[in-house]
């Protein structure tokens, strides 16, 4: 009987041992085609009185013959715009407002070729990725129909794009073959000065077979730093005080420019 047990103890052991031998070579394997990264090298940028804008490159690396997706985005939020039509058929006027509901105020998509061409319709909504995604998960109203909606999102969108805060491009990922067999990325954008203080997310995808089958992240902050922190500041927390300083260096100023002009008048 002991003997018995001894065996089916012996048994179970070994059975124990190639389980868990297959579940650590499955792990192994599926991990080792996972080596999408992502790195903003530009991720914090100050906003000082002498701020116009900046850059911002993302680098990383990726399995051979992978296609990417590079999307920047800032939270989504709520947005109202005013909506303008012809009164009488002959003045254009504000004739009510539109409230876009998860929306971001800023929202730009790189690919290796257009997102259509290589994501399935299914992914390019799953991850909210292109214009024609954005529209479908973009809340728009008051409108009477789909119809509507799209021509106030394309509206939207030029709006967006006049101010430097939507932009979509494919071509532009430059890539490079390593000696390892994976692919180096890089794309460089031009960082608006339009664009808000905050957090923004950064989501590389990498795409196959009409699939994201990885994906990383990386973050940019934007803050404000200095004087232009502090009044800031001051104008959210401290209106009328803020309004009295802004006041005082308007008619500061406006006294300096003309004791300046006196003098020069003066010396003719």
């Amino acid at each position: 009987m002991n003997t018995s047990i001894k065996v089916q103890g012996s048994k179970f052991k070994w059975a124990a041992i190639f389980v868990v031998s297959a579940l650590v070579t499955l792990i192994a394997g599926g991990n080792a085609d996972a080596m999408l990264t992502a790195k903003a090298n530009h991720d914090h940028i100050t906003i000082d009185f002498f701020y116009h804008g900046s850059t911002v490159g993302v680098r990383g690396i990726s399995d051979a013959g992978r296609d990417l997706v590079v999307k920047i985005t800032s939270p989504e939020g709520h947005q109202v715009l005013k909506k303008k039509g012809k009164v009488g058929g002959v003045l254009w006027m504000n004739v009510g407002m539109l409230k876009f509901e998860n929306t971001p105020n800023f929202y730009e998509v790189f690919s290796t070729k257009k997102v259509d061409e290589i994501l399935e319709a299914t992914e390019r909504e799953r991850h909210t990725i292109g214009y024609a995604a954005l529209a479908k998960h973009v809340e728009i109203g008051p409108v009477a129909n789909a119809e509507e909606k799209a021509q106030w999102f394309n509206e939207f969108v030029k709006f967006k794009e006049s101010a430097n805060l939507y932009k979509s491009d494919f071509g532009t990922i430059e890539m490079k073959d390593l000696p390892d067999g994976h692919q180096e990325y890089y794309i460089q954008t031009q960082w608006p000065y339009q664009a808000a203080p905050g957090e923004y997310l950064v989501s590389v995808y990498a795409v196959k077979n009409g699939k994201v089958v990885e994906q990383a992240e990386s973050h940019v902050k934007v803050e404000q730093v200095g004087m232009v922190k502090t009044l800031a500041g001051m104008a959210r927390d401290s209106a009328a005080l803020y309004g009295f300083l802004s006041i005082g260096i308007a008619l500061s100023a406006g006294f300096g420019v003309g004791m300046v002009f006196r003098k020069g008048g003066g010396s003719h």
